[in-house]
């Protein structure tokens, strides 16, 4: 195999040293061997990694299960979707606002330290969130206690990207390690609505969101349990800056808010288009299909080794989901957009990996959680700023409109990309 050069870095020092007491030496022999086998089968056999990816996957499942799961519960005591959809952007918007500081504490005090207070917070405030709501409790509780359940809602994306790039810097198998949680966020992201929406219109409207807290609980549990892959404290991370100031970092931002809008919208207009061909019930099948696509790109992009630079396979990747978006408002019915869909995700995943290895290029390691943390909470921001306003598109044009303002959400992120290529590219 290729060695791949954006990850071609030398590992000296003490660096050196943490590595191999964390038995990162077995890690690179794996990552350098010939006869291996598949890259991701000599992913699976770093010592530690199926321990935390497991905790990490259990722990992750809630951040596609807590949007839907409080407005399915906000909705059934309160009667009002908007009322339902401003406590859910409300966790969202306090998401966004904590989740980098939270990551900058990580890599100051370690993960184990942060994730075990921050679980137990996030706990008490499920459990106060969901008692307000089925006491139906002034209105004003449900704004409190749900900003506070998204709030302290654990990243473990950011956590677990972060020990992949402990273990692995330096090797060739970053990249398929980066690609591999990709299509783990997609796989959440498929099954997690399902989940969701059966519990609490199955069972009972608080089921869905006790579940999400469950899953929660156990996976963070699990994951700070896991010390030998655990990157080490870095007490002096607060005084090596902010990993946002970190040139490039402002133009990935910008690119992820901008994606995260076009996928909100994506998301709110193939409802939408569902209803209107009268075959509501398949949307969920259709947005399954987009991150199958995206699934079956990552694990392509990631199984092999590229020669071209990181950056310049990121602006690619990129053009290709707007490209991808593009034909959606003209489609005239439900299998055109089966058809087109699937092949329109399959950019998706090889394009989050691109920023997350941009950023683990870039940022300093002191920086590094922080910094992959920036990502995930851009992606938050955008989908809680362009679902309300695709809203209020779909309604007074209907779903072909709504299409049209993906295909500009994406075209903006694309654009933010370009102009900001110079400081995305790196030097070998």
């Amino acid at each position: 195999m290729v060695a791949d050069n954006d990850c071609e870095q030398p590992t000296t020092g003490t660096a050196s040293l943490a590595r191999r007491a964390t038995g990162v030496d077995a890690a690179e022999a794996l990552a350098g061997s010939a006869v291996a086998g598949n890259p991701y089968g000599r992913l699976l056999r770093v010592p530690g990694a199926r321990a935390f990816t497991a905790a990490g996957f259990v722990g992750r499942m809630p951040m596609s299960m807590y949007g839907l799961g409080v407005v399915l519960l906000v909705s059934a005591v309160t009667g009002k979707y908007g009322t339902a959809g401003e406590v859910s952007a409300t966790g969202i918007i306090c998401y966004a606002l904590f989740v980098p500081r939270l990551g900058r504490l990580t890599d100051r005090f370690g993960q184990a330290r942060v994730l075990r207070p921050l679980i137990a917070v996030f706990a008490a405030s499920a459990v106060a969130f969901i008692a307000c709501a089925e006491i139906q409790a002034p209105l004003w509780t449900l704004f409190v206690t749900g900003g506070a359940l998204g709030g302290t809602m654990p990243s473990l994306g950011a956590m677990v990207r972060a020990r992949w790039s402990h273990l692995l810097g330096g090797t060739a198998l970053l990249h398929t390690a980066f690609s591999f949680e990709s299509v783990v966020d997609e796989v959440i992201f498929i099954t997690g609505p399902v989940i969701v929406t059966l519990l609490a219109t199955g069972a009972h409207p608080s089921a869905g969101i006790g579940a999400a807290a469950v899953l929660a609980v156990a996976g963070t549990l699990l994951l700070a349990a896991q010390r030998r892959t655990e990157p080490p404290a870095r007490p002096s991370a607060h005084r090596a800056g902010r990993a946002i100031a970190v040139p490039g970092m402002a133009v990935l931002v910008a690119v992820y808010v901008f994606m995260g809008a076009m996928f909100g919208t994506i998301e709110l207009s193939t409802v939408a288009f569902a209803q209107e061909q009268g075959h509501k019930p398949l949307a969920g099948l259709v947005l399954g299909t987009y991150a199958l696509g995206s699934a079956v790109g990552g694990l392509v992009y990631g199984s092999r080794a590229w020669r071209s630079p990181l950056g310049q396979r990121f602006l690619i990747t990129l053009l290709g989901i707007v490209a991808g978006v593009a034909p959606m408002w003209a489609l005239p019915n439900l299998p055109a957009l089966f058809g087109v869909i699937f092949f329109s995700g399959l950019t998706i995943a090889p394009t989050l990996t691109g920023g997350y290895s941009l950023v683990e290029r870039r940022v300093p390691p002191e920086l590094l959680t922080e910094g992959m943390s920036w990502l995930s909470t851009s992606i938050g921001v955008g989908l809680a700023l362009g679902a309300p306003v695709a809203g209020h598109v779909i309604d007074s044009y209907g779903a072909h409109w709504g299409y049209v303002l993906a295909l500009g959400c994406g075209a903006a992120s694309a654009a933010a990309g370009l102009l900001g290529a110079r400081t995305l590219r790196l030097t070998s």
